[in-house]
């Protein structure tokens, strides 16, 4: 499973808000939500983000291996 829990820690640690990126660099609301319950989003995306957040894909997101495997 892909975890974007290191997204908001990279958030936090670089200063920024979801209004921020909402409003400043016109990120969708519908993609913070995504991002917060990790459905699926584009490698497009996870380039802007790691663009704007000046970090690389692990501050973004994780692996997670289910519980099941």
């Amino acid at each position: 499973m892909i975890s974007y829990e290191p997204f908001f820690k990279t958030l936090k640690e670089k200063g920024f808000t979801t209004y921020k990126l909402i409003n400043t660099y016109g990120i969708s609301s519908s993609l913070i939500d995504r991002l917060k319950h990790n459905k699926p989003i584009t490698t497009v995306t996870i380039n802007d983000l790691c663009r704007i957040l000046d970090c690389g894909v692990e501050g973004i997101l994780e692996y997670q291996r289910d519980r099941d495997e």
